[in-house]
């Protein structure tokens, strides 16, 4: 018989009953197969053919199937079916249409015994004669339908046909609705795994558009999207520009910088929120700059980068077909938004550090030469003030018409002069006082860190200070003593090529406060060591051998001095030493 589970291919082998025992009841072999079924299936689309079929079998039908109500466009769409032309655009059912149609509008199951009598009956076989369908529930809301046919008018269903379809029914939505729960929890824990491998990843990126292609490549990816745009936000021209698309196929990117006015993004960006679209092809779309121009490309949400309050830009994720976005597609891609912000100021800081790093490279030459041509001003002035004492000393005076009276004149006006550069040049080399201030040595030492921050990493140097508990103060030249600092920090970080430590140690002695700097290096050579603070000395070929002269001149200013204190293949320590703030 049909509805003999030892007959019965659809039954799982766990519900054929041993010969021994007496025959079970089949209603009961069906409900405690489907209540068994979030416990045996792999997954819900596996358990769905399962129940369909035993409900099928039990209740022996010869044709019907199992409907699922798609939440984007309100349809029951085919999901399970038995002796049905699979193919059939009938198969799909709006709310309200056919008898699948009204049980699922209604919630209410439904006995057709005469199906061709019936006015909502809507024909998918010319041969059916009876017809019920029952509504699958989850808390009340409706997921689907479950639809059965009889095809021979004798043996049309009854209705208690139509409560043992309930029975079963709700049996089968409560063990399908424990796997669809189930997979979801799956889905939601590899999107957050995803989620935490994708923002480690962005992180770690600090070109641009690197991290604008992995953003747009990993919103893709992690929403199942046809397409993910990202458009970056120019508050001071008022204008979005699309740095990176990621798409199955070839899709030109809206090219130039774009008026946030005529954009679709630009609405994030003046409310600061997400926007969805359920069509971005429809005649009202028309003319917005930033929508790439790719006819598959229908609903679209936007998420905006924010860091900080400052709209960064948009990220823009493309669906194929006419959709809403549920909540946790806007929570994740919000998520996702949140590490490229986050990713995206990173890689602005970088480049900004390496700018600094470039400009104080520059400021370091300038203070070399500066520091140059004062000796060099120095040294030219006392045998220049030989030479105008000299000239004024001898005393000569020729005659009106006498050219040599001319020569004389000229050469005291430019020896004038050369006095007068010379003096200019020294004023100038000289720091006020004014640029002097009060400063935690410990602050100034954390800054400098700060902006060699990406140098550090970028050699893989770790550097290590803890500021003492108590804050020493110093008085100085805030620019002078980190380019001091810088220096130092950079030889140590050259003397390990393949990577190291720096620890400073901050420290006092008498009156004075002591900055200690070791690293890990190979150390000084032997020869060198006694002449380190030397001008133009140097142990490397790039070097220009200024670098700890200058130092060595900057705390001497300061009223302090720079020594070596040991040196040896395990590594080098170099101490500061500054008098305490009055």
């Amino acid at each position: 018989m049909a509805n003999n589970p030892a007959q019965n291919p659809g039954y799982p082998v766990s519900a054929i009953p041993d010969p021994a025992s007496p025959t079970p009841d089949p209603v009961s072999t069906a409900l405690y197969t489907l209540a068994s079924l979030a416990g045996r299936a792999h997954d819900a689309g596996s358990a769905a053919h399962t129940a369909f079929e035993v409900i099928r079998q039990t209740l022996r039908a010869q044709s019907g199937g199992l409907l699922l109500l798609n939440p984007d466009t309100s349809r029951l769409e085919l999901e399970v079916h038995h002796n049905l032309p699979a193919d059939d655009n009938r198969l799909a059912f709006d709310l309200g249409q056919g008898l699948p149609g009204w049980v699922a509008l209604h919630a209410q199951p439904l006995l057709a015994a005469d199906a061709g009598s019936d006015l909502r009956y809507r024909a998918v076989r010319p041969d059916v004669r009876s017809q019920m369908a029952v509504p699958l529930l989850a808390d009340e809301q409706v997921l689907g339908v479950i639809v059965l046919d009889r095809l021979h008018p004798a043996a049309g269903f009854v209705p208690e046909d139509l409560d043992l379809l309930v029975r079963l029914t709700d049996e089968a939505a409560r063990a399908l609705r424990r796997l669809w729960h189930w997979e979801q929890l799956q889905g939601k824990a590899r999107q957050l795994e995803t989620l935490i491998t994708t923002g480690q990843s962005l992180v770690a990126k600090l070109e641009p558009q690197e991290l604008f292609d992995a953003l747009t490549r990993d919103a893709r990816q992690m929403l199942g999207s046809r397409a993910a745009a990202l458009y970056l936000h120019d508050p001071g021209r008022e204008t979005m520009r699309c740095v990176s698309l990621a798409a199955g196929s070839i899709i030109p990117l809206p090219a130039g910088d774009l008026p946030v006015s005529a954009c679709l993004t630009g609405v994030t960006v003046n409310t600061r929120r997400q926007a969805e679209f359920a069509d971005v092809q429809s005649a009202e779309f028309n003319g917005l700059a930033d929508i790439p121009a790719e006819p598959g490309l229908r609903s679209v949400l936007v998420t905006p980068l924010i860091y900080e309050q400052e709209v960064l830009g948009a990220l823009a994720v493309f669906g194929d077909r006419i959709r809403r976005f549920d909540n946790d597609a806007k929570r994740l891609c919000a998520g996702l938004a949140s590490l490229g912000a986050v990713a995206l100021q990173n890689a602005r800081l970088y480049a900004r550090a390496f700018q600094s790093e470039e400009t104080l490279r520059k400021n370091e030459r300038l203070t070399t030469l500066g520091l140059l041509a004062a000796e060099i001003a120095h040294e030219i002035r006392n045998p220049l003030t030989v030479l105008k004492l000299l000239h004024g000393g001898l005393g000569l005076d020729f005659a009106d018409g006498d050219p040599r009276r001319t020569d004389m004149r000229v050469i005291g006006e430019k020896l004038d002069q050369l006095e007068s550069i010379v003096t200019r040049v020294l004023q100038f080399g000289k720091t006020t006082g004014s640029l002097h201030s009060r400063w935690a040595l410990a602050d100034l030492v954390q800054d400098t860190l700060v902006l060699l921050r990406p140098k550090l990493a970028q050699a893989k140097v770790q550097c290590r200070f803890e500021p003492p508990a108590q804050p020493v103060m110093v008085e100085v030249h805030k620019g002078q003593l980190q380019q001091v600092l810088l220096n130092l920090l950079l030889n140590s970080m050259q003397a390990m090529p393949e990577g190291g430590l720096i620890t400073l140690t901050l420290g006092t002695t008498g009156p004075a406060a002591t900055l200690d700097l070791t690293d890990t290096g190979g150390g000084i050579a032997p020869g060198l060591q006694p002449r380190i603070f030397d001008s133009f000395l140097s142990g490397r070929e790039d070097g220009t051998g200024l670098g700890l002269a200058i130092a060595k001149r900057v705390m001497l200013s300061h009223h302090g001095d720079i020594t070596l204190v040991s040196t040896d293949p395990a590594g080098t320590t170099m101490r500061l030493t500054l008098p305490f703030s009055r």
